[in-house]
């Protein structure tokens, strides 16, 4: 009796029309080199507008990186309904006026009904969230996403592991935003804590 074939990990990327075009990319680029996962792509007109103006990247390059690609505004495919299996989805960047969308429910295309189905599910959802400063209806929208189970994740670089380049700043936090769905990426590098005395 043959074993039933593994189940993809699943997971949801979309990438809107907010600064930091790279962080969707890369995500997708990480992700592929990562055995069993299926990536499903959405791309707003404004988010290929920032992938041309920022990558010099054409659709059929960013397109290439996932396993399936969705128009957004097909609203009857595979990933709006709940029940076509994701393990969730990420948003980066995302505008706000996607986070605008999702925290008041309005599955006015097709990233904001998957970003509601995944909601509704009780799946996992990240918004990397890009704007500043913040005005109060952001900040609202964000309470509201967060209270909804979705998680809030501005793309904020760190500098503990010492980065050289802009590339290891975007490259550590795709990897903390990938850790947060149990994948793990190789490369990946975990806080061991600080040597010496710290008073």
């Amino acid at each position: 009796m043959n074993a039933p074939a593994a189940v993809p990990r699943r997971l949801i990327v979309a990438i809107t029309g907010a600064t930091g075009a790279i962080y969707g990319v890369r995500l997708l680029e990480t992700l592929r080199r990562l055995p069993g996962v299926e990536t499903h792509l959405l791309v707003s007109t404004a988010g290929w507008l920032n992938i041309q103006h920022e990558l010099q990247l054409d659709k059929a390059d960013v397109q290439a990186l996932a396993n399936v690609v969705h128009s957004v505004r097909d609203v009857g495919a595979s990933i709006a309904s709940g029940s076509f299996a994701t393990d969730g989805m990420i948003v980066a960047p995302c505008s706000m006026k996607t986070l605008a969308s999702i925290a008041h429910g309005l599955s006015d295309n097709l990233i904001t009904r998957a970003a509601d189905v995944v909601l509704k599910e009780r799946r996992r959802l990240v918004l990397l969230v890009r704007e500043t400063p913040f005005n109060l209806a952001h900040l609202r929208n964000m309470t509201a996403v967060t209270e909804m189970g979705g998680i809030i994740f501005p793309p904020m670089p760190a500098f503990y592991h010492r980065p050289a380049s802009i590339d290891e700043m975007v490259d550590h936090t795709v990897e903390r935003v990938i850790d947060m769905f149990g994948v793990r990426a190789p490369a990946a590098a975990e806080w061991r804590g600080m040597r010496g005395e710290t008073d």
